[in-house]
């Protein structure tokens, strides 16, 4: 009777185990990630500092770079704090400190879908219609555009979080991650998840497949007008425009695709706390040097 009496208490809180398998690792993980926490944050805000104060790089490609570096920063903040708390003592987290992490982290990465495909369509346009370029990529439409991006983000993961706040929490509170993930959270819903499981689903394979999709198709006209272009500078300097940004959205999408679409059986928990590392925090040690080093 107690044993029912506990598993159908909603709970308040969960506590998140993080990598609790390993304790003997935590210090190094601790040292090891907040280094690699003030390079990722240190690097974006030098990138958006270096774009505004310097006029030369007033131009829609930097300006799609520093909204870019700054929604990083965000949503890395979101998630690395709390891991990094997990490797010092029990992480606990309350269910609408949760709910509420897993909507700024899911919308912040939706934003990165549709700014990453903004991104790729001025690459479009600068290397393929480059007369016309200054004129469709005025001022205020890039603002729209960005605008859009970071706003559908949130609008998308608002209708998931509404879903999943929907559900009753009961019995263990022990979350087997470091961060408050949609996997995670259902697996620990005593309420029938499936609604917000297949909109979740049908969400996750729009917004990944899409953007995506776009963005290798206009790599084929990109690569096509590259090709004419002289052996020199020009050339070379589209390549490197074009691979580094490639290489960002390709690590991106491949990580979440593993995270989100590819079937139950194909993760173990393990690889999906690996895999949600590389993507939160590994990844991002990359792409500033990626961006600066890679565009002159």
């Amino acid at each position: 009777m107690e044993i029912a009496s506990l598993e159908n208490q909603t709970i308040a809180e969960f506590v998140l185990l993080g990598f609790y398998d390993i304790p003997e690792l935590h210090f190094l993980f601790f040292i090891v990630f907040t280094v690699v926490y003030a390079f990722i944050v240190i690097g974006y805000i030098l990138i958006i500092v270096v774009v505004i104060i310097s006029q030369r790089l007033h131009t829609p490609m930097y300006f799609f770079l520093a909204n870019l570096s700054f929604l990083k920063i965000l949503y890395r903040s979101t998630v690395v704090p709390k891991m990094l708390e997990g490797f010092l003592q029990e992480a606990v987290i309350y269910v609408t400190g949760c709910l509420t992490q897993f909507f700024i982290f899911g919308s912040l990465a939706t934003a990165e879908c549709f700014l990453l495909a903004v991104m790729e369509y001025d690459c479009f346009l600068a290397i393929c219609y480059p007369l016309c370029y200054l004129l469709l990529m005025e001022p205020r439409w890039c603002m729209g555009l960005v605008v859009t991006a970071w706003l559908s983000g949130f609008m998308v993961d608002g209708l998931v979080v509404v879903l999943m706040a929907q559900l009753r929490f009961c019995g263990s509170n022990r979350m087997d991650h470091f961060y408050c993930d949609f996997m995670p959270l259902v697996v620990l819903a005593c309420s029938d998840p499936r609604v917000a499981q297949v909109t979740t689903f049908v969400l996750s394979v729009v917004l990944l497949t899409v953007p995506f999709g776009l963005i290798l198709t206009s790599y084929a006209p990109i690569m096509v007008t590259v090709l004419r272009v002289p052996v020199g500078a020009s050339r070379r300097k589209a390549f490197s425009t074009c691979s580094s940004h490639l290489a960002v959205v390709s690590t991106f999408h491949g990580t979440l695709l593993v995270l989100y679409i590819a079937p139950s059986p194909v993760h173990s928990q393990l690889l999906s706390k690996v895999v949600a590392l590389l993507y939160t925090v590994v990844t991002s040690i990359f792409n500033p040097v990626i961006y600066t080093l890679r565009n002159k």
